[in-house]
């Protein structure tokens, strides 16, 4: 291990067309003390050849060859040729702002381990970002802002994987690149939450998030919706759920019927609640659903809330607060 050494360690698979801007702007770090380790996932353009040229310039780029396939095998391939106190990860299609290693150390030696650096995010892309894609950024940001990204990370991944640091040490601790569940940056989250490591805010753009069709958070079946419910009642379950508290579900469309099949194939007994009256007193897989006041009659419950739209969450969020119910203790938003 190289004292004040950053590894950033970057799997890419055809991204040439992307490779020399990301590879450029590690370059122009103003903190120069870094290693890249690049893992070529099979790329079958010419990626592999655009990273060897670069790594022919500059000693501190190495490049290797995937010994599996996909991006947790390269990963994990990354990390063992990596040298660095402080690990970072990088995608190859993304832009680092000149200082984002400087900005991301200098708070890690400030605030000593058990920290997790972080840093705030900038969406491009030639055909302008959606709405979506906006309301994300600004969430996002907006949590990176104060450092309270664990409050929400049941909704979405509170960090972006290209754009966090910690110590080797608390990297270790946290099982690294080890797991092999996919969406593999939500599971080193879950994993950053479990081992109660501090985020550390960070008021700064970092970080050039580019988006296109074919990225492979919107293309690879491992990103899709059910991944991501599974990881969520995954780690629910595993770190907030309470056994003897009466769980509640709300919601019976895609997500809350997703998460009641998971809960049925745990044993796990759950109360089912709705408003659309087309539902009320029905069942679904054997479950009958009750109105959302039935919540007022139980004791201490825990409230798993799939519902999305945006408005309908605002309701159930006052009509908690109105019940004197916490957020992260006693209600999830799952969505």
């Amino acid at each position: 291990m190289h004292k004040g050494l950053v590894s950033i360690v970057i799997p890419f698979k055809n991204t040439a067309q992307y490779l020399t801007e990301c590879l450029n702007s590690i370059l122009v770090q103003s903190y120069k003390n870094w290693e890249v380790i690049a893992i070529n996932d099979h790329a079958s353009d010419n990626s592999l050849s655009v990273v060897e040229s670069f790594a022919k310039q500059d000693s501190r780029i190495k490049v290797f060859s995937n010994n599996g396939t996909g991006i947790i095998p390269a990963l994990q391939m990354a990390y063992s040729k990596s040298k660095g106190s402080f690990i970072t990860r990088m995608d190859s299609d993304d832009i680092m702002k000149p200082n984002r290693l400087q900005v991301m150390i200098d708070l890690l030696l400030k605030h000593g381990k058990g920290n997790v650096s972080v840093g705030q995010v900038r969406y491009f892309s030639d055909r302008g970002i959606s709405d979506g894609y906006s309301r994300y950024e600004k969430w996002l940001n907006g949590l990176t802002a104060l450092g309270t990204n664990y409050s929400e990370i049941y909704k979405e991944c509170v960090i972006p994987s290209p754009c966090w640091m910690v110590y080797r040490e608390d990297f270790d601790n946290c099982g690294g690149f080890q797991s092999n569940r996919y969406p593999e940056d939500y599971d080193l989250t879950f994993r950053f939450y479990k081992n109660k490591l501090k985020i550390l805010p960070c008021d700064e753009i970092l970080l050039l998030w580019r988006d296109y069709d074919t990225r492979t958070s919107r293309t690879h079946e491992h990103y899709a919706q059910n991944y991501f419910l599974d990881i969520k009642l995954h780690y629910f379950l595993s770190l907030d759920f309470s056994s003897k508290r009466p769980l509640v579900v709300w919601g019976a469309g895609f997500k809350g019927k997703k998460i009641a099949r998971g809960l049925l194939e745990r044993n796990i007994n759950f109360i089912w609640l709705c408003d659309n009256p087309n539902k009320i007193n029905k069942k679904i897989y054997g479950q009958e659903l009750f109105h959302f006041s039935k919540l007022e009659n139980l004791r201490k419950p825990q409230s798993i809330v799939t519902v999305a739209n945006e408005t309908a969450q605002k309701e159930i969020t006052s009509y908690l607060q109105g019940l004197k119910q916490r957020s992260s203790i006693d209600y999830f938003f799952f969505c």
